[in-house]
């Protein structure tokens, strides 16, 4: 199980780095949701089959698979979204970045000191990767829903590093996290159509142009 499991962890690893050099936002957000699916199924993967294990497994595969995605391209369907941004360190850049980022990950998790059960597993270096990634997302992206993407990237890192505690985190643990997330989410959909509503673009680096009216 814990082969399969790690061969999981890789897929999210490439999802991290087809979401950094994409163009289309529709093929990221649903390159976010299927990180969702694979990291909702993991708990079954790494821990014994218990109730409130497949409560939560059932509960991450519906908000980060289907929910969240589903808020996206609502979000994405109400504003204009054809001009062409490319991130900051351009797109062959942003995956030359993720794919530094996912190198040091391991460098840095091979130095810590996990317990023995956990050295062999690809979890710690999966997390650090997914959450360097998300910070690359966020920094380097002018579109405001690609920074959101880059956000659930963020907090996708923050899952598999909270994997290793599941049998320990009760569920409401759990559940909080994930509604702070879509709370968050909503929020950000709430900005991304005033900016599209008010300024007919949805890049933030315009908003650095704001002054106040006197």
């Amino acid at each position: 199980m814990s082969s399969f499991a790690d061969q999981l962890l890789v897929l999210v690893l490439l999802i991290n780095i087809l979401i950094l050099g994409t163009h289309r936002a529709r093929v990221a957000i649903r390159a976010i949701a299927l990180q969702g699916v694979v990291l909702g199924m993991m708990p079954l993967l790494i821990h014994p089959v218990q109730g409130h294990i497949l409560l939560i497994t059932l509960f991450v595969v519906l908000a980060k698979g289907v929910c969240i995605p589903w808020l996206l391209f609502g979000a994405l369907s109400k504003i204009e979204f054809s001009e062409d941004l490319p991130p900051f360190l351009g797109y062959a850049g942003n995956v030359i970045a993720g794919a530094v980022a996912t190198v040091m990950a391991f460098v840095f998790a091979a130095r810590l000191p996990l317990a023995p059960h956990h050295q062999e597993l690809l979890t710690v270096p999966a997390a650090l990767a997914t959450i360097l990634a998300g910070f690359i997302a966020l920094a380097s992206r002018r579109k405001a829903i690609n920074q959101v993407i880059g956000y659930l990237m963020l907090e996708n890192g923050i899952f598999i590093f909270g994997l290793l505690l599941t049998e320990a985190m009760p569920l409401m643990v759990e559940a909080g996290a994930l509604l702070d997330l879509i709370a968050g989410i909503f929020v950000m959909g709430i900005i991304i159509n005033q900016i599209g509503r008010e300024f007919s673009s949805i890049d933030t680096s315009r908003m650095t142009a704001l002054r106040e009216e006197e």
